[in-house]
């Protein structure tokens, strides 16, 4: 028989590991000043991305502002059951960190085309090496444009390394290695229109670690009152707008 000393020792015991387990719960949540930054930072990649893929592409490229959200990988798995091009993008210096760009296989195709001096119909034959070539180099031009821009707002140098380019899906590990399906990621949408030939979404999936660290480096950046106001982060999510290359 248990005492009741015992008793209210193993409740109060119980009581404390729910506590912990919340506290836990919520430092797995962005919170609405989180997402926000985010949502920033996503505006800078993309804005300036939108202009180096307009370069590449010689079409009118426009980029929706994001929508973040945060998802367990076996959502993620549950979501996403078709095969997609995913765009590794490992940050060097300045951040330490992975995030995946996932675009969609028939998108990549007309890009490839374009690229190569095609109108961007020539897109009946197999997803090839040359198409995932093609926008390897297109994502290294958008994202060492968003690095650079990144670097004015975070103060300090950021360094990627060149992009990888492969065929993935959600259920495959290589989009990101030794996966746990509780594991936590932050889903960045946008909405991408290329000329009438695409319309259409490109994602970036972020560990939420590394996005965590990303808003700590903008809310931390001296130059950060100065460049990106707590204002104009809100009124840039808030406002719907479109990133345009013209």
């Amino acid at each position: 028989m248990l005492t009741q000393a015992e008793i209210d020792a193993l409740l109060n015991g119980s009581s404390n590991l729910s506590s912990a387990d919340s506290n836990s719960n919520e430092s797995d949540k962005l919170s609405d000043e989180e997402k926000d930054a985010l949502g920033e930072i996503g505006n800078i990649c993309m804005g300036s991305s939108a202009t180096a893929l307009f370069k590449l592409l010689g079409q009118k490229v426009t980029i929706t502002t994001p929508s973040v959200s945060t998802l367990k990988w076996e959502q993620m798995k549950n979501e996403y059951k078709n095969s997609y091009v995913a765009v590794k993008v490992e940050y060097i210096h300045g951040l330490i960190g992975t995030n995946v760009l996932i675009l969609k296989e028939n998108d990549v195709k007309i890009m490839a085309d374009l690229m190569m001096g095609g109108d961007g119909h020539n897109i009946q034959e197999d997803l090839n090496e040359m198409h995932l070539s093609a926008i390897s180099e297109a994502m290294n031009q958008m994202i060492g444009s968003a690095a650079t821009s990144m670097s004015t707002v975070f103060n300090k140098r950021i360094d990627i390394s060149p992009p990888t380019s492969f065929v993935a899906s959600f259920e495959n590990e290589r989009v990101f290695e030794n996966v746990d399906n509780d594991q936590l990621f932050v889903r960045i949408s946008f909405k991408l229109i290329v000329g009438d030939l695409i319309d259409s979404e490109i994602m970036q999936i972020i560990p939420l670690d590394f996005a965590k660290e990303m808003v700590s480096n903008l809310m931390h950046s001296e130059n950060v009152s100065e460049s990106v106001s707590e204002s104009e982060i809100k009124s840039s999510i808030q406002n719907t707008g479109n990133f345009d290359s013209n």
